[in-house]
Parts: structure tokens; C-alpha cells; sequence
């Protein structure tokens, strides 16, 4: 049998040819590294200077503590009825206005939530949260 006969010409290829797609991924390998930095440093601009407002630093959070025999504690600290309604007017006159946290115990009367609830809205508190603990399954 004579090499390029005929019959050699009808049977197919097998293999898949991988010169051009090897072709193809290097013309484009060398099209991303000649265009990856220009696109870095595509335009040179001197930025103005301009002086800007200092940012407000957010205020710290109040934890109010309702305990179960009704005593309230400001941060940790213990704080009678009568100075209660002083410490939420000044901080409802904060700006920005911290969040208030409120703890509730389990065994203490609604009648002492309810009372602080309606303390902070008089004094003009508008962010007020409830802290709950995740139910044990």
C-alpha cells in the first residue's frame, strides 16, 4: 500500500486538531497583557483639594435594665425613678441619637416596662430596641 493513496483520504480523523484553538488562546493571552495596563492607568487626574465636614462619631448605645423587682440600671449603673426622665431628656438631646437598649427581666412587673417605654417617648427618644435572649430548643 502506497502512502496517500486513495483510500487513506476517505477515512476520518479521530483526533481533534488543537493548533488553532491553541492559536486563538495565545492571541488572546497576548491581547489581555497588552491591555490590562492601560486599563490600570488610564487617565492621570490632579484632584482637587477640598476641605470636608468631620464625621459624626455614632454615640455609644444606652442598655436600660428593668431587674425582676423593678429596679432600673442606666449602662450597669443604678438609677432611681426620680433621675431616670433627666438622663432620657439629655440623651434624647444628643445628635446623633444614641439607640436605647432595654432589658426586661423575666419575673418583673410589664407595669415597670410600660412605664419606661412611656418615660423615653416623652423625652423624645426615637430608636428604641427590646434585647431578648434565643430560645433554647
Amino acid at each position: 500500500m502506497a502512502i496517500g493513496t486513495q483510500e487513506d483520504s476517505d477515512e476520518m480523523l479521530s483526533e481533534i486538531n488543537m493548533i488553532p484553538f491553541i492559536d486563538v488562546m495565545l492571541v488572546l493571552l497576548i491581547i489581555f497583557i497588552i491591555t490590562v495596563p492601560v486599563i490600570k492607568h488610564a487617565v492621570n487626574v490632579d484632584l482637587p483639594k477640598a476641605s470636608s465636614e468631620r464625621l459624626m462619631d455614632k454615640p455609644e448605645n444606652i442598655r436600660l435594665v428593668v431587674d425582676a423587682e423593678g429596679r432600673y440600671h442606666w449602662n450597669d449603673a443604678r438609677v432611681e425613678d426620680d433621675a431616670l426622665a433627666g438622663r432620657l431628656s439629655a440623651a434624647a438631646a444628643m445628635e446623633p441619637q444614641p439607640e436605647l437598649h432595654i432589658r426586661g427581666d423575666r419575673a418583673v412587673r410589664y407595669e415597670r416596662v410600660a412605664e419606661l417605654l412611656s418615660a423615653a417617648q416623652r423625652a423624645g427618644l426615637r430608636k428604641i430596641g427590646f434585647v431578648t435572649e434565643p430560645a433554647t430548643p
